[in-house]
């Protein structure tokens, strides 16, 4: 009996990789038999032996209607394989190859999508998120009446608030290190090239507090200066964010510098 199952197994484990070997695309397999059967591991959502086949397509048959479509399949299968890196490559591939393409439309916004599923952490390098960016914005630019416009402008809006948070957290970093000259260039920078982002108010709000720390730190002599820079972007905080819930934080530094800066007339003028 243990014998019989034995023999059943090791029949069912035959009969199994007998089928297996036929889906395999061997070496020298006609090119029509190949792009089939990489047809059918896509289909079966097996991306990698997909992307294998549809590979070796592109390679036997340059020129051939098989080489296009595999071509489009290849990065299709990386992205759906979250193989982004390799998708923007092949659809950067596809683009180069057949600029007349009727697909050319989706085929540019699936390589920004395959940049914008790279973007790291904001702490780490946003070179993807720059490139992602930008393709993106080429991509508004060249198909506005697009079905994905909208979808595009949202991950634009996603990214540029992640590159304005990295600048804004490098702000934060420097004031924590009493380094003040460097934290205001940071949360200057967040608010003149992110104007639109979450990150802006908060940046301009960490402006005023940096001058008033600044200028707590400061010799006598500087001090009344940089509780003025406090002051003028206080008035600069009104006229941008009128309505801002962070207006009773951005008071008390502006009430604060007030206050010193008459201690200081006051010194001034009985000196």
């Amino acid at each position: 009996m243990i014998m019989l199952s034995r023999l059943t197994i090791l029949l069912l484990l035959s009969i199994t990789l007998s089928c297996s070997n036929k889906e395999l695309i061997k070496p020298g397999e006609p090119i029509d038999s190949a792009y089939e059967k990489s047809i059918t591991f896509y289909e079966k959502e097996e991306y990698s032996d997909a992307a294998y086949g549809f590979d070796l397509v592109t390679r036997m048959g340059r020129g051939t209607s098989y080489a296009k479509e595999a071509q489009f399949l290849l990065a299709e299968s990386y992205f759906k394989n979250k193989q982004y890196l390799l998708a923007a490559s092949e659809y950067e591939r596809f683009i180069s190859y057949y600029p007349q393409d009727e697909r050319r439309e989706e085929v540019e916004f699936n390589r920004a999508l395959s940049y914008y599923q790279q973007s790291p952490r904001y702490r780490l390098d946003q070179g993807p998120t720059m490139r992602a960016i930008e393709l993106f914005q080429l991509f508004n630019n060249s198909y506005p009446n697009s079905t994905f416009i909208e979808e595009s402008a949202q991950k634009i809006d996603q990214l540029r608030n992640k590159l304005a948070r990295k600048t804004y957290e490098s702000g934060q970093f420097y004031l924590r290190t009493l380094r003040y000259k460097a934290a205001v260039i940071y949360f200057d920078q967040t608010l003149d090239l992110y104007p639109e982002t979450q990150w802006a108010e908060s940046a301009l709000l960490k402006i005023i507090e940096t001058y008033v720390s600044y200028a707590e730190q400061s010799i006598q002599s500087k001090q009344l200066e940089r509780y003025n820079l406090a002051v003028e972007n206080y008035e600069k905080f009104l006229q941008l964010f009128p309505q801002s819930t962070l207006r009773g934080e951005v008071e008390s530094h502006y009430l604060q510098a007030i206050s010193e800066m008459q201690k200081l007339e006051t010194v001034a003028s009985t000196n």
